[in-house]
């Protein structure tokens, strides 16, 4: 019998950047807050060298910033920057699902649906009374939006389509507590797939755009700035 080679263990510098870089999307590490080298290095239980090569693997992706003086914070928010963001994620997604539903390859169907099923089945919080981050539904909530413009065939557009999606997924955090209890975002998300899914390119642009533009309207809210684009994510 073919024995199986032993599993090859993550450095602790690997380990540490995985888990601080989850408390950054999460905010459980909240945006601005510093970051100093030997604060990481006990909260994640490494030496200095592995906590610094952490901090600066997150500052490459934008997660984190280094300042003359005063050493690593997490990566600031601001309703500028959100609204950049979700402009330029529309932009891009846009493009990517128009091409996706042109192609219309079955295995980018099959794939939608799949990743649509999944989604609809996982609940967005860990708790029914009030909200509580649920880690199954985060990488189902990122595999469907992966899937919905996944028939466009680009590693580019997929590429940075996942980072847009995880810096989005900062601010989201932030406001997430407020949204849970007036917002269906299952009705959302299978409205989108049935759009998709359709053939018609309009009404499923119209229904992402909205998508992401609600959810950035509810977080300017949170953040006490105002809507650009209304309650409808139209405008």
């Amino acid at each position: 019998m073919t024995q199986l080679a032993p599993p090859i263990p993550r450095t602790k510098a690997a380990a540490a950047y995985e888990r601080l870089r989850a408390d950054i999307l999460s905010c459980a590490i909240p945006p601005g807050a510093r970051l100093p080298v030997e604060f990481i290095a006990e909260r994640y239980q490494v030496g200095p060298t592995p906590a610094r090569e952490a901090l600066n693997r997150l500052a490459a992706e934008g997660l984190a910033t280094l300042a003359e003086q005063r050493g690593f914070s997490a990566a600031e928010v601001s309703p500028a920057d959100l609204i950049e963001l979700t402009e330029t994620r529309c932009l891009l997604e846009e493009a990517a699902l128009r091409r996706s539903m042109q192609t219309a390859e079955p295995a980018w169907e099959e794939r939608l649906l799949l990743a649509a099923h999944r989604l609809a089945r996982t609940p967005n919080s860990a708790a029914d009374s009030d909200f509580r981050e649920n880690p199954d539904w985060e990488r189902q909530h990122a595999a469907f939006h992966a899937a919905l413009i996944g028939g466009a065939n680009s590693r580019w557009i997929a590429g940075f389509g996942e980072t847009l999606n995880e810096q989005f997924r900062r601010y989201r955090a932030l406001a997430m507590r407020a949204a849970f209890p007036t917002r269906d975002a299952r009705a959302e998300h299978e409205a989108l797939a049935r759009a998709a899914l359709a053939g018609d390119p309009e009404p499923a642009v119209r229904l992402l755009r909205a998508h992401y533009r609600r959810t950035a309207g509810i977080i300017l809210g949170a953040l006490g700035a105002p809507d650009p684009w209304g309650p409808s994510g139209s405008a």
